[in-house]
């Protein structure tokens, strides 16, 4: 918020929350969260830092359970085949 009505850091208080986009990551979201899925369903983490899944990869989805380290080798390209270089 910007303006002469915005609160100060200190009247948002222990509302305020710090989120950090990972690349190729999670987004990290200081806790306790409470996350609401498309669905509608409720998730809630008490822990101090909760990974967000940004990848849908993750089995424990909406939380990250780091799938998004997996990569799919591909030693099928085009670029991987030519040795004429």
């Amino acid at each position: 918020m910007t303006g002469q009505n915005a609160p100060s850091r200190h009247e948002r208080g222990r509302d305020e929350r710090r989120v950090t986009v990972v690349p190729n990551g999670p987004v990290l979201v200081e806790g306790p969260v409470e996350l609401v899925t498309e669905d509608g369903v409720t998730h809630t983490s008490g822990r101090f830092v909760v990974a967000v899944c940004a990848c849908r990869r993750s089995k424990r989805y909406p939380f990250c359970d780091t799938s998004h380290r997996k990569r799919v080798r591909s030693d099928d390209s085009p670029s991987a085949q030519d040795d004429s270089r």
